[in-house]
């Protein structure tokens, strides 16, 4: 057994205890900074999945731009095959980028050029990243605040290595003598496909398992599809495969092990859909909905479903768009007053923001963030120019990350804290970020 193998084991058992959890654990594939072998014929890189054939390789999930090389380095480090055929799991971007480099090889080898195969409604992905490419900057910026400075915020790029072949529903194919069932599912994106290999026993479910509670909220992304996807979910557990490999973290080797993580993903998404509809249908308001819909309590204690990526509270708020729309069920909010009005109003009767401010303090201090991020905020929107606020919503929110742990909520408070000075900008140190090259060896 492989050191991946046998650190993917130790972490399943809960030899390696909390620290093994969570976001560390999502990207704990990358640890290896090499291939590795994990079923025949077949190795894994994070999400980068290489598998050998008798006409060449078949590749999934090239990866994210500044790493196409290393990894186009790495497969060459155990193979000369020419690419054969590559699938977009989905169209995020730290998973498409690196079919420019076989293709360029292929040119020069005089060898035919590899296909690309993925979703049709990727191509649909490709044309509003071009057409909200500022946006994506600003967000992802947001999101991975710590990375980068805020006055580093590049655009996405406009352009993509699109497929050569696409799909609507299902797509069996064969490479080599290898087969693969390619099926699509609706979950974190409207593009998703995963990958079964019957031959092997190997199922790639891209980002549709990720080793953390389902991406099925983040609050600044598109719509996400929490019920399609725990169908998916079970379709693929129907498979019974006996290797999965996911769109981060580590393997799963073992049908019973691999049945249980995807049932159980699924029951968790299932549940918070069911409790979510059936407030609605009783005529609940989203804010009911968002403080009163929890997971099932009996998964609270399963390593890979920690929400610690994206939260419940934020998957409740995206099955309400997905049903109901943006109309939240407080009518004042459907029309509302400019927030910066409603604050002065609010600022008035509190005896002016500095009132406000100073009650928000007193709230943090006693741990209530929820209702003291507010009040501040409303402090800030009344009297923007005052750096004596500034300051308190700074520690505020810089004081609400020690209790948040999703990158979602993370990611907002932290930029908002930075905004306000209280937390450093990321410094000199730069990042190759999904739109840049890293630097040349």
């Amino acid at each position: 057994m492989s050191e991946l193998l046998e650190h993917a084991d130790a972490v399943w058992r809960g030899e390696l205890g909390r620290d093994a959890t969570g976001i560390g654990l999502m990207n704990a594939g990358y640890r290896w900074n090499a291939f590795e072998q994990v079923a025949e014929r077949t190795r894994v890189w994070g999400m980068t999945i290489v598998v050998e054939t008798d006409d060449g390789l078949l590749l999934i999930d090239p990866g994210f731009r500044p790493a196409r090389r290393r990894r186009h380095q790495a497969v060459r480090e155990f193979t000369d095959q020419p690419l054969h055929t590559a699938i977009y799991t989905h169209g995020h971007a730290d998973h498409i980028w690196g079919v420019d480099i076989y293709a360029a090889e292929a040119k020069e080898r005089g060898w035919p050029a590899p296909r690309v195969i993925a979703h049709e409604n990727m191509l649909y992905r490709f044309q509003r990243y071009r057409k909200t490419a500022g946006f994506n900057g600003l967000i992802n910026t947001r999101q991975f605040f710590r990375l980068y400075n805020q006055s580093d915020v590049a655009p996405y790029p406009d352009e993509y290595w699109a497929p050569d072949v696409t799909y609507r529903d299902e797509l069996d194919i064969s490479v080599g003598g290898l087969r693969a069932e390619l099926r699509h599912g609706r979950g974190e994106t409207d593009d998703a496909t995963w990958v079964y290999f019957p031959d092997t026993g190997v199922l790639c479910t891209g980002d549709l398992f990720v080793w953390v509670a389902p991406n099925a909220g983040n609050p600044q992304k598109v719509q996400r599809y929490c019920g399609e996807w725990a169908e998916a979910l079970r379709e693929m557990a129907s498979r019974n495969a006996e290797t999965l490999l996911p769109g981060h973290g580590l393997p799963v080797v073992g049908k019973e092990r691999i049945r249980q993580t995807l049932e159980e993903t699924a029951e968790y998404l299932e549940s918070l859909e069911e409790q979510t509809v059936a407030g609605m249908n009783r005529g609940a308001t989203l804010d009911e909905l968002i403080h009163s819909v929890k997971p099932p309590a009996h998964l609270a204690d399963r390593t890979f479903l920690r929400a610690v990526y994206d939260e419940p509270e934020f998957i409740v708020r995206n099955i309400w768009r997905l049903y109901g729309g943006w109309y939240e069920g407080q009518p004042a909010r459907l029309k509302p007053a400019s927030e910066a009005a409603q604050a002065q109003e609010i600022a008035r009767f509190a005896g002016g923001a500095e009132a406000l401010s100073r009650r928000a303090e007193e709230l943090a201090a006693d741990g209530d963030y929820r209702l003291a991020c507010h009040l501040i905020d409303w402090a800030h929107l009344a009297a923007p120019e005052s750096e004596g606020i500034k300051a308190t919503r700074g520690a505020i929110y810089k004081g609400r990350l020690g209790v948040e742990e999703s990158t979602m909520a993370v990611g907002v408070f932290g930029y908002t804290a930075q905004e306000m000075g209280a937390i450093e900008p990321a410094g000199d140190v730069h990042i190759p970020r999904f739109w840049e090259d890293a630097p040349e060896n």
